[in-house]
């Protein structure tokens, strides 16, 4: 018998566009909407495909997440996660308010470090750092570690401050803004939610001191045990600066397998027992024809005991 989770628990569907069309995306967007067991869907950032051969078909996240908003009606949706280094902040608020406001407040405000100078066997393919053709293709540099966290602050602070609604100056490190104006502003109020993707330990403190959602990869990059470390780590950074933990919805994606949906439940049953609330069901391309509603009949409703 398989495990249940909470109701608490919410369900969201990720589309990687990676070697896959507008329309095949469209397609499980618009099922997902009609699926109310499926509370948000979402994309990737990145330019180039992150494996196999570089000259694959990849659409650029923020446009498509513009289509996809104008075409749905509930799902909430955002990127898992937006790439920093890919756009100037303010532009980047510019942008994210457009959504919000195409959606009618939908947007979750996903974001990450991007690409990084990582030791050898970091991330990736074969000790190899993927982020290194892409940003060299596109004429974009990589910083370290610490420098990648320092810049996604900076960026969280003009968001922030673009979305209060005033004009708006901000003297940073990298960002100089004078007199800003960012009408209208997001529909939702202050501001869309903040979701972190990252899993480093300096980063975990940014997700404690900014975040109101914290998103990591779970299997097959990582084990259910990996990731609850990781919890542990986060929990403490929130001990350190006074905040209670439970404010932060703890978001894990997954990979599902089309053949072993079975497999499947056990290892989200065992992702939400370990404290993650909110499960992203990540398909990989092709999809099949009701691949939406083949989540919520094989995944989302024997979970929650249906």
């Amino acid at each position: 018998m398989d495990r249940s989770v909470s109701p608490d628990v919410t369900f969201g569907v990720k589309t990687t566009p990676m070697r896959v069309s507008y329309p095949e995306i469209l397609r499980v967007w618009e099922e997902a909407d009609e699926l109310p067991e499926l509370a948000d869907a979402w994309l990737w950032d990145h330019l180039m495909p992150l494996v196999g051969p570089k000259d694959g078909d990849v659409l650029e996240g923020w446009t498509l997440l513009s289509a996809l908003a104008a075409r749905t009606r509930r799902l909430r949706l955002g990127l898992l996660v937006t790439a920093n280094p890919l756009r100037h902040p303010a532009l980047l608020g510019k942008m994210a308010t457009t959504v919000d406001v195409l959606s009618g407040g939908r947007l979750v405000m996903g974001l990450g470090v991007g690409g990084t100078h990582q030791p050898a066997g970091a991330g990736g393919i074969a000790g190899e750092n993927p982020a290194v053709a892409e940003y060299a293709g596109y004429g974009l540099s990589l910083v370290p570690p610490g420098e990648g966290i320092a810049r996604l602050a900076e960026t969280i602070e003009v968001l922030r401050g673009m979305w209060g609604g005033e004009a708006f100056d901000y003297a940073g490190r990298w960002t100089t803004l004078t007199g800003n104006h960012n009408r209208p502003g997001p529909v939702q109020r202050p501001g869309p939610p903040i979701l972190i993707g990252g899993w480093g330990t300096r980063l975990l403190r940014l997700v404690a001191e900014r975040a109101d959602i914290w998103n990591v990869p779970g299997p097959p990059h990582h084990t259910v045990a990996a990731v609850a470390e990781r919890a542990r780590v986060l929990d403490a950074h929130c001990a350190a600066i006074g905040r209670d933990p439970a404010t932060i919805t703890r978001s894990v994606q997954y990979i599902v397998s089309y053949q072993d949906p079975a497999g499947d439940r056990a290892v989200l049953a065992e992702l939400a027992a370990a404290g993650f609330d909110h499960l992203v069901l990540s398909l990989r391309a092709p999809y099949p024809p009701g691949a939406a509603e083949w989540l919520v009949e094989e995944i989302v409703r024997p979970l929650r005991g249906g």
